[in-house]
């Protein structure tokens, strides 16, 4: 069974900096994107960012693009989501996300091609 553990959320104030991290067990890492979503209250969850299987290959949504960075480990079955800048808007619980389909072509972006989900941590923003 894949499970996804995130960690890393908080309080911070605007312009602060926070790194997600989400470590992943029960299948094989590397061969599958990983993504990180969003969902804040009142609203649908939204895809963040998400990196394909070989590391090199990476996607933002506009409106953090250019603050946040996807990354991963595929040593250590992690995937990191670093978040700088950071602005009221951004408040949500941040769920981490494995690809349902292996050694993809393309970053999978759309929340029906990930298969399994963490449990998602919150990330405040004070203004």
């Amino acid at each position: 069974q894949v499970q996804l553990v995130e960690s890393g959320g908080g309080l911070v104030q605007a312009g602060g900096s926070l790194r997600l991290s989400c470590a992943a067990s029960g299948r094989t890492f590397s061969r599958y994107a990983m993504g990180w979503f969003r969902q804040a209250p009142g609203k649908e969850r939204e895809f963040v960012a998400a990196i394909r299987w070989n590391e090199g290959d990476t996607r933002y949504a506009d409106s953090v693009k250019g603050r946040f960075t996807i990354s991963r480990d595929n040593a250590k079955n992690t995937v990191y989501l670093q978040m700088n800048s950071l602005k009221p808007e951004d408040t949500a619980v941040y769920y981490c996300a494995a690809a349902a389909a292996s050694y993809s072509a393309y970053v999978q972006q759309t929340e029906y091609e990930y298969s399994y989900w963490g449990q998602g941590t919150q990330v405040t923003v004070s203004s």
